[in-house]
């Protein structure tokens, strides 16, 4: 796969960050309980992802937008991201980041790191503080897919040639339509579906799992 241009795209929490940031907002809230509940069924595949964002979102609601601020400085990535982006790109792949998360988290990440192409959820805020709401169209699993198809005319990548990593449910049909999926620290759902699995909380192996 290394002699044609590639493009990898990463789920972003728990796979290209090391939380997920919606439980990180959730303990702001108070109500981290409550949402890891129901984040654990959804990436499980036991309820639908967009059914399961929404009740999620909806007990965020009050929160101010500095808690955003705070939550984004307590953002750590996963081991050996940084380096991994920085070799596809120095070699003249590309990489994309989607997320069933909020892209007012990962914007400053795909800033950091000169990535072209990333796609989230849009937390809606008004009069500073969260709605509970989401703003324009939900990333669930079927939206992963179709930014990997988008993202890989765009650069100028055959589907063939693209690589898919991922953790949970949402990332099955993404991973179902690359030319590679790698499941990441996976639930089993994910590892079963996958080409490849890595088992540890770093990303160094996709360098050799790409022959890199």
């Amino acid at each position: 796969m290394t002699r044609q241009k590639m493009l990898v795209q990463f789920d972003v929490d728990s796979t290209f960050i090391e939380q997920e940031a919606i439980d990180l907002l959730a303990a702001k809230a108070g109500v981290l309980a409550e949402v890891a509940q129901i984040t654990n069924s959804a990436m499980n595949g036991e309820i639908d992802f967009a059914e399961s964002l929404k009740k999620r979102v909806g007990l965020l609601k009050g929160l101010p937008i500095q808690v955003l601020d705070e939550v984004r400085n307590e953002i750590v990535l996963t081991d050996g991201a940084v380096e991994l982006v920085d070799l596809l790109h120095g070699l003249g792949h590309s990489v994309s980041l989607v997320s069933g998360g909020f892209v007012q988290i990962i914007e400053p990440i795909v800033s950091q790191l000169s990535i072209k192409y990333f796609r989230a959820n849009v937390l809606e805020i008004n009069d500073g503080v969260l709605t509970g709401g989401i703003t324009g169209t939900i990333i669930d699993r079927a939206a992963k897919a179709e930014a990997l198809k988008e993202f890989a005319r765009l650069s100028d990548v055959l589907l063939e040639n693209t690589v898919a990593i991922g953790d949970g449910a949402n990332d099955l049909d993404m991973m179902a339509i690359a030319g590679l999926s790698i499941a990441f620290n996976a639930k089993p759902i994910v590892a079963t579906a996958a080409d490849l699995s890595i088992n540890e909380r770093s990303l160094r192996p996709v360098k050799s799992l790409l022959g890199l």
